[in-house]
């Protein structure tokens, strides 16, 4: 039996959507507000959840529990691989963090936990996953007043480039290794997933002159690209209201796309999908038309 964590999350939701549609496959989906009938119950900050959670579980799709300071998810993610080893879970898949984003703060706990993973006693894939489009259409989405009024979509992005994929394609390789490695399991073979580590980058790079014309769409009027600096846009953060570690993350983000750090040089999706990569240019476009 296939179990998929963090299931009332995007990802995780369109994996166990994804899984359960095969035939052949048996699975289970957990979350913090599980009812223990049609969700288990699986809290990441309750470990007491866990033994009972992954019972009966072959494959454990782990969603990485991000969301909160690193010190807070270093100690989730070593009560998950502690507990799916005493529950005697024999292939854990991991959702990570591309290599394009290595520098980035939220990179140390994805690292710290392949680490973590690769001393545990059953196998491992590691699927790194890139930045969602949804990401950078969100950065565009908050400059909307401003460019409808001014004609101007203002980002710290310098002249950087950020590689992004589709939600969907990550799910869909999800679903693919997630099934294979069961049926091996099932068939008594070792599956040639064990061990691997996929980059799941995006093919597409954007910039913010690509997010200025994507708005320019949008809004039915010229959009141009004006860079801002790091500081006032910690400035402008300050007061909006996230948390401390979401200022931090976002921060980093911009800083590495600045520095040109966050455009793929490599990818293994193209690969791992029954058909093209989704162009992830047109889900930003409807994204910000539904605006």
């Amino acid at each position: 039996m296939i179990l998929v964590t963090g299931v009332s999350g995007g990802l995780g939701g369109l994996v166990l959507d994804g899984l359960s549609a095969v035939e052949d496959i048996d699975v289970a989906g957990g979350t913090r507000s599980g009812d223990g009938v049609t969700r288990r119950h699986i809290d990441f900050d309750d470990p007491s959840t866990l033994s009972q959670g992954f019972e009966d579980a072959d494959v454990l799709v782990f969603v990485s529990a991000g969301y909160a300071e690193d010190d807070v998810v270093l100690t989730r993610h070593d009560a998950v691989v502690e507990a799916a080893a005493a529950a005697g879970v024999r292939h854990v898949i991991y959702t990570s963090l591309a290599r394009s984003g290595e520098l980035m703060t939220i990179a140390l706990p994805h690292r710290w936990t392949e680490a973590r993973l690769a001393a545990a006693p059953f196998d491992v894939t590691i699927l790194r996953n890139g930045l969602y489009a949804e990401l950078l259409a969100g950065i565009a989405a908050s400059g909307t007043e401003s460019a409808a009024a001014t004609g101007v979509f203002a980002a710290a992005l310098g002249s950087g480039r950020v590689s992004v994929v589709a939600r969907e394609d990550l799910a869909d390789v999800a679903v693919r290794v997630a099934v294979e490695v069961q049926r091996d399991l099932t068939a008594g073979r070792h599956s040639r997933h064990a061990g691997k580590t996929y980059e799941l980058e995006g093919l597409d790079a954007i910039g913010g002159d690509d997010l200025a014309e994507l708005l320019a769409t949008a809004l039915g009027r010229l959009v141009g690209y004006q860079p801002v600096s790091l500081l006032d846009t910690r400035k402008a953060l300050a007061d909006s209201g996230l948390e401390p570690y979401q200022l931090t993350h976002a921060l980093s983000l911009l800083s590495n796309a600045n520095a040109g750090m966050l455009e793929a040089h490599h990818s293994d999706l193209a690969g791992l999908l029954p058909t093209a990569p989704r162009p992830v240019r047109d889900l930003m476009a409807r994204a910000l038309k539904s605006q």
